[in-house]
């Protein structure tokens, strides 16, 4: 239960800092963060979980790191589950309270950082492009994510790596999908704003769990000998 909680919270403070920094920002535009304030928010919420609750539950916060762990050798099958369950939850909670707080001053909350492709994507891009964007996002994560907890890494690192990583993604992928590569982040966020974002959704759950599944096959070839 320890590691199941740890991975709510932690996926929690993913989706109310990220997705928040999104939403809040953009109902001040004279004053907002932009592309750059929102891309650090959601590696910040990665590098302060990592080093305050990855030693407790490894600080997946993600079903596609998860899953791509676990591809990769590097997690139990009996946890993948419970983990996915707890990650799904916590990102609800946290649109939750970010939806109480966005609508605290009468406001609507707009497309509510969700995830969208076509005339639902920031930049209007393609569902070929999203689709491939997305794989592609969530596999590097993967790689940086296996490559950087391996062995014979450099120990202490890898909160540090993996915060930059989602960080350097986000500056990528923002004008592209608003960023899923976390089906957990997605499904939050369009269970809130409804209507296109639910009916959009199945890409930001498919292509993060291939790009992971990909990443976790070259990883588990590449370093062999670490296991579950």
């Amino acid at each position: 239960m320890k590691k199941f909680t740890a991975e709510f919270i932690g996926t929690f403070w993913l989706v109310l800092g990220g997705c928040g920094s999104a939403v809040l920002a953009a109902a001040f535009p004279d004053v907002g963060i932009g592309l750059l304030g929102v891309s650090f928010a959601f590696g910040l919420t990665v590098l302060t979980i990592a080093y305050s609750l990855g030693h407790v539950s490894g600080a997946h916060l993600n079903p596609a790191v998860s899953i791509g762990l676990w591809i990769g050798g590097r997690f139990s099958s009996k946890e993948l589950l419970p983990y996915i369950i707890a990650q799904i939850l916590g990102g609800i909670a946290g649109a939750g309270v970010l939806y109480i707080i966005a609508t605290g001053n009468g406001s609507s909350i707009g497309d509510f950082a969700a995830n969208g492709y076509g005339d639902h994507s920031p930049g209007k891009y393609s569902l070929l492009a999203c689709f491939v964007t997305e794989v592609v996002m969530t596999f590097m994560f993967l790689i940086i994510i296996l490559g950087s907890t391996y062995s014979k890494a450099p120990a202490g690192f890898a909160g540090l790596a993996i915060g930059l990583a989602l960080t350097l993604i986000h500056l990528i992928s923002i004008p592209v999908t608003n960023t899923s590569v976390n089906p957990a982040r997605s499904i939050s966020q369009a269970l809130f704003a409804g209507g296109w974002a639910m009916e959009q959704l199945w890409l930001f759950i498919v292509a993060p769990i291939i790009g992971a599944v990909l990443a976790g096959i070259v990883a588990k070839m590449m370093m062999i000998e670490d296991k579950a």
